[in-house]
C-alpha cells in the first residue's frame, strides 16, 4: 500500500543515501514522503517519527536553511523528551543538533547551552572512549570558539 510505514522507511533511507553523498537538495522530498506516511500511520511519539523530524532538520541544516533546520529538530526533541529516559543517546543527539544550528544563526549562548546538555547526556550514557564522546566536545569547543 502507498501509505505503509515500510515504504516511508523506504523514502526515508532514499533521503539519507541523498544525504550521505552530499545530494542534500534531493534529500527533502524523499524525507517528507517519509514524514506524511509516518504522521498517518504510526502515533504521535513513535520514535521512527522522531528520526524522520531530525533527518529533515539535518539536512536543511546542510543546505544552510538554518530555522528550518530548527524547527525540525525540535518536533524530534519534543518527541524525544516525552518518551525517552533523560539519559538516552537520542535526546542528546536532538539537544546537540539544536546548539549546532543554533551557533550557525548566530545565538551562541544558547548553542552553548545545549552543547552542554548533549555532552552532559552523552558522558552518563556512554563509555568514555566511545567516538561520540569526543565529537559532542569537539561540538561544544566549535561553538565556544564563536563567541
Amino acid at each position: 500500500p502507498l501509505d505503509h510505514p515500510d515504504l516511508a522507511t523506504s523514502y526515508n533511507n532514499i533521503g539519507g543515501i541523498y544525504e550521505s553523498i552530499k545530494e542534500y537538495p534531493k534529500a527533502p522530498s524523499y524525507y517528507k514522503k517519509a514524514l506524511e506516511i509516518y504522521q498517518k500511520t504510526l502515533s504521535p511519539n513513535h520514535p521512527n517519527l522522531a528520526a524522520c523530524y531530525n533527518n529533515i532538520g539535518s539536512v536543511y541544516e546542510n543546505l544552510g536553511k538554518y530555522p528550518k533546520a530548527l524547527s525540525y529538530h525540535e518536533r524530534a526533541l519534543e518527541i524525544r523528551q516525552r518518551t525517552l529516559p533523560p539519559n538516552h543517546h537520542d535526546l542528546a543527539c536532538s539537544i546537540g543538533q539544536k546548539g549546532m544550528v543554533c551557533s550557525h544563526m548566530g545565538d551562541h549562548s544558547k548553542a552553548i547551552e545545549y552543547c552542554e546538555r548533549a555532552l552532559k547526556i552523552i558522558e552518563h550514557s556512554l563509555p568514555s572512549d566511545h567516538p561520540d564522546v569526543e565529537l559532542y566536545k569537539k561540538n561544544l569547543e566549535f561553538v565556544k570558539t564563536k563567541l
